[in-house]
């Protein structure tokens, strides 16, 4: 919760990165259906829920990851989009992270006030293999977002963007191995060769997990343990911080007290060693991963 909202939960699988969809897998666990798409009406205004002191929870400064067990802009989702546009333009002091394997939707899909975008919103698109970049980065290119990255996750081939990141637009580029059922392998060369693209643009570079089979030196190793993939990324040195990504955030919207409490992250010991952390925004605090 602490750095996700979910106003909608489900999805129809889009191409070839949701083939072991880790939605559907623990709707599955669940005994429910991914496909089974609907409003998560007590999470539906997270970003705009108060504490017992009157202060949002969700602080100045954050960075909200936007339906990461859905589509921002899932064609099922169109009525209820407009609602969680006007909870965004709410709060201009807090970074919302959209993904999306559906860019060629989204132009139909902004607000009627949007104009060359809004400072607070970073806008991603889905890359899981060289066909997919090659479709989805030049309508990234063509739609009107203030900052744009790539997520190369599931990582399921070797993909290629030097010539995408000399045109200076990508600000970040994430990428992470596959996990749950029929977990597709990562190759550690394709990782690597990634790395030094985003290296020579000086563009920040990712490497959040290596999935479930990760393939080096052409040995394969199984890691069914999620944080053992994380602290494998992470051991690998493959994390680069490029140039700063510079959001313009401002007060929230009724917020007589400016920016308010302004976000500071917290880490625990455990998350020194997470492949993650470069783009992480900091520890809930929560215990549970001391729990694992």
């Amino acid at each position: 919760m602490h750095d996700t909202w979910n106003p909608w939960h489900g999805c129809i699988k889009k191409s070839e990165g949701c083939q072991n969809c880790y939605m559907y897998f623990l709707d599955k666990v669940r005994h429910q259906n991914g496909q089974n798409i609907y409003k998560v009406k007590n999470n539906f205004d997270y970003p705009l829920q108060k504490d017992k002191t009157g202060q949002y929870k969700v602080k100045s400064g954050e960075q909200l990851r936007v339906c990461m067990t859905s589509d921002f802009f899932l064609e099922e989702a169109d009525k209820w989009r407009p609602e969680a546009w006007k909870i965004i333009k709410q709060r201009p002091d807090v970074v919302f992270f959209l993904l999306t394997k559906r860019p060629e939707r989204v132009a139909q899909c902004l607000p009627p006030d949007w104009n060359g975008g809004w400072e607070n919103v970073f806008f991603n698109v889905t890359c899981e293999n060289q066909a997919r970049a090659d479709e989805r980065i030049p309508i990234l290119f063509a739609l009107p977002f203030k900052h744009k990255g790539i997520m190369v996750a599931p990582f399921i081939g070797k993909v290629s963007i030097a010539p995408y990141l000399k045109e200076g637009i990508i600000e970040q580029v994430i990428c992470g191995g596959e996990n749950y059922d029929g977990s597709r392998p990562l190759d550690y060369s394709w990782v690597l060769d990634l790395y030094h693209e985003c290296v020579a643009a000086d563009v920040t570079f990712c490497f959040i997990e290596t999935g479930t089979y990760f393939i080096k030196d052409g040995k394969t190793y199984h890691l069914p343990d999620k944080r053992l993939q994380s602290e494998m990324a992470f051991k690998s040195g493959l994390q680069y911080q490029g140039k700063a990504i510079n959001f313009n955030l401002h007060p929230a919207q009724n917020d007589l007290f400016g920016m308010g409490d302004v976000y500071v992250k917290k880490f625990r010991t455990v998350c020194q060693k997470c492949g993650s952390r470069l783009i992480c925004n900091g520890c809930s605090d929560c215990g549970l991963c001391e729990k694992m």
